[in-house]
């Protein structure tokens, strides 16, 4: 079974929910997910992030969802990890 281990996510969301917040809702769909948010640029109304996603089976059809429900906007998949088991 081929099993994605590791995400790193270009995220454009808005100021809220806060950074704290958004990283809290993507670890919490799965129960090994550890998730990693490095700020790269500030605007008045938006914030441009760089997620670094791990975990054993990360869900990326969960995950973008869960980006796309907070208001954010996923702009790119800038890196990946999959294992084959």
């Amino acid at each position: 079974m081929i099993s994605v281990q590791r995400l790193v996510l270009d995220v454009l969301k808005p100021h809220q929910p806060n950074a704290l917040v958004f990283a809290r809702a993507v670890a919490s769909l799965g129960e090994d997910y550890r998730v990693n948010i490095r700020v790269l640029e500030v605007d008045e109304q938006t914030e441009t992030l760089q997620v670094t996603i791990e975990g054993d089976r990360l869900d990326f059809d969960r995950i973008s969802s869960a980006i796309t429900e907070s208001g954010a906007s996923l702009h790119s998949i800038d890196e990946v990890s999959v294992i084959g088991k």
